[in-house]
């Protein structure tokens, strides 16, 4: 198990290389073998992981650039190993969803070479490292939304690149003020994400450069008010697109949140933490009501999962255990659900070539089994008790209660809105009568689709019931985080953390 990150990392790449030599009708089912593997790889990394460390493991260590301090640096704890596991499954289940009539040899390839970049993000620990696999994400999804999308598939492109762009140049200056600040104060250059761990900043550096980051992470997310690429991202982009993209990408940025800013500057982050907030109150809240204005069903999935990353974002900047825990299964949650979603929606857009909600009506009674999937992950959505969706925004908006009661509050009405939303979707394309005679010929899910979704709608209800197995090794890697933070934070910062914190020190 010595080198097993590097494996998962780049066994899609090089499997998808090879993936030019084979025939573009057997291009599908390779793709899904490799995908298949890469899964089984992510899982036998669960098996040796050992729960009860909150600590890096597995760690592998290469000099690259040694005068820049530049290394092959890799490692994964409680916090990044679910979010590996959640990138190789996503690949894998989108893979076998996918039903494009048209050659899909190079659409594979490009999925195998983005899952590589999605696993490299979760996994590095150097920062020059990081920020590569972090930039290499937005090629292969420019060219799936752009070769693969539909309307105005290259505007959406363009637009998601030039946002996403845009935000990283901002995180690449913040991150060669960091390397610039460590050698000021060791005489060294690092770029290792631990090495930075151990300065100390004024709260006024802190915070420029929790500004830096912040853009970069923040528009991945998104964030308002920079959230408008995603809206055109979803819509134009294919059903594969838009299943990892809100399943993973988005979650690169969130992850980014608690492996980067709120370790390095916790000063900052103390004195942000209302702030922010606010912008994530604003997200769940106005994303939900244009959710429930859209006509398009694609689009109401778009602005909820907007709304969504707002109880994520509540969560992290909780800064307890309670709410960063809370908020890392809601990734997963979030992942999940929002995946399951997208692939439904694709699903009748691939039967009907439509995706608004008056063509639709009486789908209960030709397609009971797609019925039956979309109701599950709906309540899901919701964040109905012993589904997915409850534990994680649950401990989100439990830990942000200790902050501030009535943010919290806003906060949670988004699960109002989100049932409002959603309830409004099923009502008005699954019940009531068939008024278009398209509706009434349509086929239910096929074997390929329900092996699809089925393992989605199981991990619904499992997770829901029995998420004990997935918490408890988050939990401790996020505590061990908060104690970085209390150790380097200064005296206001610090009393803000511990009134906020109650169980680090079991884990001391």
């Amino acid at each position: 198990m010595s080198k097993i990150l590097t494996l998962i990392i780049f066994f899609p790449a090089v499997a998808g290389l090879f993936g030019f030599t084979v025939h573009k009708n057997s291009a599908k089912a390779y793709a899904i073998t490799v995908a298949a593997i890469e899964f089984l790889l992510s899982i036998a990394l669960w098996v040796a992981f050992d729960s009860t460390n909150g600590g890096l493991q597995f760690v592998e260590f290469a000099p690259l650039v040694e005068s820049f301090g530049i290394n092959y640096y890799l490692g994964v704890d409680g916090i990044s190993l679910f979010l590996v596991i959640l990138s190789t499954f996503i690949t894998l289940i989108s893979l076998i969803g996918l039903s494009e009539k048209r050659d899909i040899k190079n659409l594979v390839i490009s999925v195998l070479f983005l899952e590589m970049t999605m696993v490299g993000v979760f996994l590095s620990l150097d920062v020059i490292l990081f920020y590569l696999f972090w930039e290499m994400s937005l090629l292969p999804m420019l060219y799936i939304i752009g070769a693969w999308g539909s309307g105005e598939r290259i505007y959406a492109a363009v637009k998601f690149f030039l946002y996403t762009f845009f935000g990283s140049i901002f995180m690449l200056v913040g991150i060669l003020v960091m390397a610039y600040l460590y050698f000021t104060q060791t005489g060294i250059w690092s770029f290792a994400l631990t090495d930075w761990y151990t300065m100390s900043l004024p709260l006024n550096l802190q915070l420029w450069l929790f500004g830096a980051f912040f853009l970069g992470f923040a528009i991945k997310v998104p964030m308002v008010p920079f959230h408008t690429w995603l809206p055109y991202a979803h819509g134009q982009a294919p059903t594969i697109g838009s299943v990892i993209l809100a399943a993973v990408l988005l979650k690169m940025g969130t992850y980014g949140f608690v492996r980067f800013s709120l370790p390095l500057f916790p000063d900052a982050t103390v004195a942000l933490m209302i702030p922010i907030a606010i912008i994530a109150v604003i997200m769940v809240i106005y994303t939900a009501m244009i959710a429930y204005a859209q006509e398009d069903m694609k689009q109401v999935i778009a602005y909820s999962s907007i709304s969504h990353m707002g109880i994520i974002i509540l969560g992290t900047f909780a800064l307890n255990a309670e709410g960063i825990t809370g908020s890392i299964f809601l990734m997963l949650s979030h992942g999940i659900v929002s995946g399951a979603l997208f692939m439904l929606v694709g699903v009748i857009y691939e039967r009907r070539g439509t995706k608004l909600l008056s063509e639709f009506g009486g789908l209960a009674k030709v397609m009971p089994n797609f019925a039956t999937i979309f109701a599950l992950m709906l309540m899901g959505s919701i964040g109905l008790p012993l589904t997915i969706g409850f534990v994680g925004e649950f401990l989100s908006l439990l830990g942000f209660f200790k902050v501030n009661l009535f943010l919290a509050i806003l906060g949670g009405s988004g699960i109002i809105l989100s049932a409002s939303y959603m309830l409004r979707v099923y009502k008005r394309s699954f019940f009531g009568e068939i008024t278009k005679e398209a509706n009434k010929k349509l086929k239910d899910l096929s074997p390929k689709e329900l092996s699809a979704l089925i393992p989605l709608a199981l991990l619904v209800i499992i997770l829901g019931v029995y998420p004990k197995h997935v918490l408890k090794p988050i939990d401790l890697s996020v505590k061990k985080t908060l104690i970085l933070m209390e150790e380097k934070a200064d005296t206001k910062a610090k009393e803000m953390l511990k009134k906020v914190n109650s169980t680090n020190k079991e884990v001391r």
